[in-house]
């Protein structure tokens, strides 16, 4: 987990790309995107890893969102919510949803 400081936009944008390598494959949380279950976020996840990508890289934007470079670079834009989350909160909820992910891609019995 890498955290940058909550500052404006294009700062906020210099230090997330320090932190984004040629061959990662980026997924920004993006609140005006599409929403997924948790079964399509593990199938998804499976599939990356199907395809040989070891390095999957999620950005949650700060307050002021995501600078467009960001959003655009992305191989994918997902939404948890149209609703607004203190960073704290949404990162534990998107390990919470990577850890079932790897449940679901288990058939193990903690995602009901």
């Amino acid at each position: 987990i890498e955290e940058v400081k909550d500052s404006n936009v294009s700062n906020e944008k210099m230090e997330i790309l320090k932190h984004i390598k040629k061959d990662d494959y980026i997924i920004s949380l993006v609140i005006n995107s599409n929403q997924i279950t948790s079964t399509e976020l593990s199938s998804k996840l499976n599939n990356l890893f199907i395809d040989g990508k070891s390095s999957i890289v999620f950005i949650i934007g700060g307050s002021d969102g995501l600078d467009s470079e960001i959003i655009n670079m992305s191989d994918e834009r997902i939404s948890f919510s149209k609703m607004t989350f203190p960073h704290g909160l949404f990162r534990a909820m998107l390990l919470e949803q990577v850890y079932r992910s790897f449940k679901i891609m288990n058939n193990e019995t903690y995602h009901k």
